[in-house]
């Protein structure tokens, strides 16, 4: 029985001393892991991929009657999506040139009655002097004769004709003075609408060239392109269908330029720093296939204070929520040629929080814009090249007109 009882106990002494190196070796691995590894990288699973989404809408109202593409498709910056009708624009189009060539004309005739008012200004001044001429020799006249009347050698049939010539010759003076003054004044009048500027830049033929440009372009614009390089993600237009402008027609997804939003409680951002390394891994590739990434900001505020409907924590009964701050992380573009990604995909993040030289809140402005489209530059810069041509066309006509006058 003593026997029995020694083996038991010195059965339990080694069971208990077993459990007691595994709890032991278990809580040193935890020990160690924690040491130099936890508590220099956080977790979550609540992160997902984000990017830009276009949404392609129509700058002209008008029917449908082309569509390019669809969707999964891949477009490159400037190809034509979709196409309006254009049989009004281009109508438009042409009034408004047949307008600005009449203007243009117009104008023109403002410049050279300027010339023709000179003229007749200068022909009133001669006409002017003319009838100074005439009543100066009327004065003269009368002066010579008023002596003579008194002695007989003039007669008062021939003295009341002198005084009459020079009651006429005053006449005539007053209404060449007037007809100078009133020409002075519609050619100020004239100059006026013509002082300081040409033809070209005249505030009438600018308005016109301003209507002109824009019905060039809602022209233009009945062709709706790709602004970017992209995945059509959406189509809601149909052939046929009477478009808005502003209506939204179909999405284009840049997946070569996405990033990851990453929700950490509120309580692991005390270590998070912008630049810090990230390790990810989408479900989509499960954790065989590792992307990298850093972290490119924190938000300024929690999901909950930017939602539709945020909480009323003043009121009722109150639960505290751990509130989640969304952390933006960028993605290597090699990586992402590699193992594209979707935008809405799930992925599990960890952030290597050891660096702290990073700032927790970005404190510098951006210099550059996020994103930059130069597809429609040439619909501004082929309306100008047109403006040119009627200008230089109209301008030129003139003065070959002139020249086969003379």
């Amino acid at each position: 029985m003593l026997d029995n009882s020694t083996d038991k106990a010195s059965t339990r002494k080694k069971g208990l001393m077993i459990v007691g190196v595994l709890v032991g070796a278990v809580a040193t691995v935890w020990g160690g892991y924690q040491f130099f590894y936890g508590k220099y990288h956080i977790s979550t699973d609540n992160a997902y991929v984000a990017g830009n989404i276009i949404q392609i809408t129509p700058q002209v109202s008008g029917t449908v009657v082309s569509i390019q593409a669809d969707e999964t498709d891949f477009v490159k910056a400037g190809e034509l999506l979709v196409k309006i009708d254009s049989t009004d624009a281009k109508v438009a189009l042409e009034q408004a040139r047949a307008q600005l060539e009449q203007t243009i004309r117009d104008v023109k005739t403002l410049f050279a009655n300027n010339e023709a008012l000179r003229a007749q200004v200068n022909l009133r001044q001669a006409d002017l002097t003319k009838a100074e001429v005439e009543l100066a020799r009327a004065q003269d006249d009368v002066r010579r004769r008023t002596p003579l009347l008194n002695s007989g050698a003039v007669g008062q049939e021939e003295f009341n004709h002198v005084n009459a010539q020079l009651a006429t010759a005053k006449s005539m003076a007053q209404a060449a003075q007037s007809a100078v003054i009133a020409s002075k004044e519609q050619l100020q009048a004239s100059l006026t609408q013509t002082e300081g500027t040409t033809v070209e830049r005249h505030p009438n033929v600018e308005r016109a060239v301003a209507r002109y440009r824009e019905a060039y372009l809602a022209l233009e614009r009945v062709e709706l392109v790709s602004p970017i390089d992209g995945h059509i993600a959406k189509r809601g237009v149909q052939v046929g269908q009477r478009v808005q402008a502003g209506s939204p027609l179909m999405t284009i997804v840049a997946l070569n330029q996405l990033w990851v939003d990453a929700n950490f409680k509120e309580s692991q951002l005390q270590d998070i720093r912008i630049g810090q390394p990230v390790e990810l891994a989408a479900d989509v590739y499960g954790q065989k296939i590792v992307f990298h990434g850093k972290v490119a900001g924190l938000g300024a505020g929690t999901g909950s204070a930017f939602s539709l409907l945020p909480a009323q924590n003043a009121t009722g009964n109150w639960i505290k929520v751990v509130q989640r701050v969304p952390v933006r992380i960028t993605l290597d573009d090699a990586e992402l040629v590699k193992h594209p990604l979707r935008v809405g995909l799930s992925m599990d993040v960890t952030i290597e929080t050891k660096d702290q030289t990073g700032k927790a809140l970005a404190d510098i402005p951006r210099t550059t814009p996020t994103s930059v489209t130069s597809v429609y530059d040439t619909q501004s810069t082929q309306a100008d090249v047109e403006v040119k041509k009627i200008l230089a066309s109209q301008l030129s006509r003139s003065s070959t007109q002139i020249q086969k006058s003379k």
